[in-house]
């Protein structure tokens, strides 16, 4: 039976599909943890207080990336580059999502309007990254090789998504609204479009390493265009709704090491 365990399952045990799955993964973090990282630099100065918790966020990021790396180290399997309709980050930005990587080049200060840009951006695709982590940790919580690097991954993503909530809410507590559901729905419909297309690329790609008879790569297509559909219809709503989590301040301590993985 086709299912998302199984599907993962396969990927896992080929070398190839797995040295794919984690260069892709590996590259996102990275590129996540560059972001945070500049944002918290540039963060306008009544937005002081958030900085630390955007350094927390790149810091997770980074480590994710290392996590990742590291799991390719254990099977003796080094990165590969990653297919351009793959690179799911980068797609974003390319559609206007987040900001954009030309301005956090620049040593100028975002106002709160980034700000706000880069929190819902942040609140919409980690909203994906927990429900993906979430999925992997249900089947693969006690696996002997990635068991512990999926609790690890999934348990920061949770942290990162409440956060989002609880920044957002003290924005929109302070007048900004009207912006920030505006934003968050723009985002959501852009991601859920990228989603869909970089679902397709990887899959095809996992298909050609995999040998995947075509009825097999054409049932899968057909369940990403599926799940596109719902939530072009209706799912997105999940992403843009704003709740305080019960997980307060999730991002007010220093990213936790993972001596294990680096």
């Amino acid at each position: 039976m086709l299912s998302a365990k199984s599907l993962f399952q396969e990927i896992l045990d080929n070398d190839e599909s797995f040295r794919l799955f984690c260069s892709i993964a590996a590259s996102g973090e990275a590129q996540g943890g560059w972001e945070n990282g500049r944002i918290a630099a540039l963060v306008p100065e009544g937005e002081r207080a958030l900085a630390p918790k955007i350094a927390r966020h790149g810091a997770d990021e980074d480590k994710h990336g290392r996590i990742f790396t590291a799991l390719l180290r254990k099977r003796g399997l080094t990165p590969v580059p990653v297919p351009p309709g793959t690179d799911y980050t980068m797609l974003l930005e390319r559609h206007g999502i987040g900001l954009a990587h030309d301005k956090l080049r620049r040593d100028e200060p975002l106002t709160v309007r980034d700000v706000i840009v880069y929190l819902a951006h942040s609140r919409v695709t980690e909203q994906r990254a927990a429900e993906q982590l979430g999925l992997l940790r249900t089947h693969f919580a006690d696996h002997p090789e990635i068991g512990r690097a999926v609790r690890v991954i999934s348990d920061d993503e949770d942290k990162h998504l409440a956060y989002t909530h609880e920044e957002l809410l003290r924005l929109a507590a302070a007048g900004h609204g009207r912006l920030i559901q505006r934003t968050l729905r723009a985002c959501a419909l852009t991601e859920i479009r990228v989603h869909r297309d970089v679902s397709l690329a990887v899959m095809a790609h996992m298909g050609r390493i995999l040998r995947w008879p075509k009825a097999r790569s054409a049932l899968l297509a057909a369940g990403i265009h599926a799940l596109y559909a719902y939530e072009r219809l209706a799912g997105w709503h999940r992403m843009v709704t704003l709740a305080m989590p019960e997980r307060r301040d999730a991002l007010g301590g220093p990213a936790a090491p993972a001596p294990e993985f680096a």
